[in-house]
């Protein structure tokens, strides 16, 4: 794919929080950018008034070329297809938005999760880069969009290839978000980011609150470090060299040992509830995406997190009690059964025997 030209066109399926921050930097780079949302609200909001950026520099409203479902004009090509929809969408988005990528384009997942498998199937293995994204954001409201921490990407390939300059456009463009790194381990990043999003993720799901007033409560820490201890050890059967996510968190070193897992404290655990405090602080402004999510009625995407824990860990005869837990639970936020609240925090806390 050496032959993409020096601007490409660049196509964000998806105008949620990621897609709609990404979209008015590319915008406001200078790209050429068109968007995608099959919202009627966002759709309106982003055409009579163009995408309205807050809580990071001025207030500012960002001219958009929007789209109410993938444009059917298939003589429109573009070198880049950014995916940004929730996973639950990702595929439906790629097969619709496959005839307008041009024969040496490629498709970005940003999802959380592990989508670029699902992806290749559809557009083939070489036309897929996995975009880990190491920010956040979130949209108060239709066609608004405010970016809450601060991050890059992470570029690189779902078969692990060493990933070099042919995508250097695409590199350059995402550097008006943020600092970009290549990885010819993109399994070993997406693994570290799926640990940290089914405890993250998930549970301000269930406590329906931002990072910042959750991480302080005890219970809820601990409750992370299941999680996350749990998807490490799923990681470890898988063969998954696992890395730092964003300069985060090292998963192998806070995964809890068998000894932290019965003893009330020590050295070693007190140091792993600080670096979830001050991950807590960092990200204090982050909304989980699955809350808001259930909040507009759609698909929570916690069979993408938490699901894929689940479900790689029967491959292998594992038990992973406390991530069924919390899948179980936000299906149970989803379908109304429960309603998210520090109280159902303390619930699970107790219902999980950590």
């Amino acid at each position: 794919m050496s032959d993409l030209p020096t601007s490409p066109r660049f196509l964000v399926v998806g105008c949620g929080a990621i897609g709609g921050v990404l979209a008015a930097s590319l915008a406001e780079s200078g790209q050429d950018v068109s968007i995608v949302t099959t919202n009627d609200g966002i759709h309106a909001a982003v055409k009579e008034r163009g995408l309205k950026i807050v809580g990071d520099g001025a207030p500012r409203i960002v001219p958009a070329n929007v789209h109410l479902n993938v444009p059917t004009d298939r003589s429109q090509k573009f070198d880049y297809v950014l995916l940004a929809t929730q996973p639950p969408a990702v595929e439906a988005a790629a097969e619709a938005a496959l005839p307008l990528l041009r024969d040496t384009g490629a498709m970005v997942c940003l999802q959380n999760g592990l989508c670029e498998q699902r992806v290749a199937k559809i557009v083939g293995e070489d036309r897929v880069v996995g975009a880990v994204v190491g920010w956040g954001a979130t949209m108060p409201e239709p066609g608004m969009y405010e970016k809450t921490a601060p991050g890059g990407f992470t570029l690189g390939y779902a078969h692990d290839r060493p990933f070099g300059n042919e995508h250097d456009a695409l590199v350059r463009a995402l550097e008006s978000v943020g600092p970009v790194e290549t990885t010819d381990n993109l399994r070993g990043k997406r693994w570290s980011k799926l640990a940290i999003n089914c405890a993250i993720s998930t549970l301000g799901t269930i406590g329906g609150d931002r990072l910042g007033a959750l991480m302080p409560h005890r219970h809820v820490r601990r409750l992370a470090l299941e999680i996350m201890t749990e998807v490490v050890l799923v990681a470890r059967k898988e063969k998954v060299r696992l890395e730092k996510v964003s300069g985060t968190i090292d998963l192998n070193w806070i995964a809890l040992t068998e000894e932290e897992k019965h003893v009330a404290g020590s050295p070693a655990l007190v140091a792993k509830h600080g670096l979830l405090l001050a991950v807590g602080f960092r990200f204090r402004r982050m909304k989980s995406s699955m809350l808001s999510a259930i909040e507009r009625g759609r698909t929570p995407a916690v069979d993408f997190l938490n699901g894929e824990v689940v479900d790689h860990a029967r491959r292998h005869g594992l038990k992973v009690p406390v991530n069924t837990l919390v899948r179980d639970t936000v299906w149970a936020i989803a379908k109304g059964k429960k309603q998210p609240s520090m109280q159902l925090l303390r619930e699970v806390y107790e219902a999980s025997g950590t």
